[in-house]
């Protein structure tokens, strides 16, 4: 499972502050205990509260790469964001996100292929979010085609089927997490699965048991990889514990330490 630490995102008060007054040991802080706790790569978003993202999101590479070289995760709506964080990344990156719609697609997926990212696909379109599980791939496999005609490893391609909260939409669960697999049988070779996973507890009141809860169930389905919190060690102990019933590590007495370790 490839892990993208969620928590270097403007909407948090901490990270918030930080970007305001220009201060780095928040989010270098912030960084190091995410990478300590199993994150592969790390989210950077500068929130809506942002007055100057282009800039902001620059501050915020600046301020983690003086303190560790672990994958960037640039997240944010503007292509105009996105494009001006590349600039200051120096070490294996993501672009996340695109959506289905040209405009986005015309403009992203040739720049992931310009800075050798990664990219996010989110399985949505200005129509708004898919309602079922066909919806949800023919938006993918828009995606998809946009890649192959830009000449963009498919493989370098995340899939998100857009994980609504499980208080206002219970009943696109299931429909969500089949998506996961389905995915895989869009082109050879597939693209790979990623999910936003704390959306799925918005609202509701016991988060981490929803969000563990739902992580394992996707595990089962085929995830690749997940934007979660790294610190909810509860949270981590799941995952580890799903990839180890389903064969993806080896047993042994402290298997959560030895997967922590590596």
């Amino acid at each position: 499972m490839f892990i993208i630490g969620e928590l270097i995102n403007g909407m948090y008060a901490n990270i918030a502050k930080a970007i305001k007054e220009k201060n780095k040991s928040i989010v270098q802080k912030c960084a190091l205990e995410q990478i300590k706790a199993g994150a592969d790569a790390l989210d950077v978003n500068c929130g809506p509260a942002s007055k100057e993202p282009s800039s902001d999101i620059q501050w915020l590479i600046e301020a983690i790469q003086e303190v560790a070289s672990v994958s960037l995760s640039l997240d944010s709506s503007k292509p105009k964001v996105i494009e001006s964080g590349l600039k200051a990344v120096k070490n294996k990156v993501i672009i996340n996100s695109t959506t289905a719609d040209s405009d986005k697609l015309d403009i992203l997926v040739p720049l992931a292929k310009k800075y050798n990212a990664k990219l996010i696909g989110l399985t949505i379109s200005s129509k708004g979010i898919p309602q079922n599980k066909d919806q949800r791939l023919e938006l993918a496999a828009t995606i998809v085609a946009s890649c192959l005609d830009n000449g963009f490893p498919v493989e370098e391609l995340y899939l998100d089927p857009i994980v609504m909260p499980v208080n206002v939409a219970q009943a696109e669960m299931r429909d969500i997490l089949e998506s996961i697999r389905e995915f895989r049988i869009i082109s050879d070779p597939p693209p790979k699965s990623i999910v936003g996973l704390s959306n799925v507890s918005q609202g509701a009141s016991a988060r981490s048991l929803i969000n563990r809860t739902f992580l394992v169930m996707a595990i089962s389905f085929g995830l690749d990889a997940a934007i979660l919190d790294p610190c909810d060690s509860e949270l981590m102990d799941a995952l580890i514990s799903a990839e180890l019933i389903l064969n993806k590590q080896i047993y042994c007495d402290s298997y959560l330490d030895a997967y922590r370790k590596k």
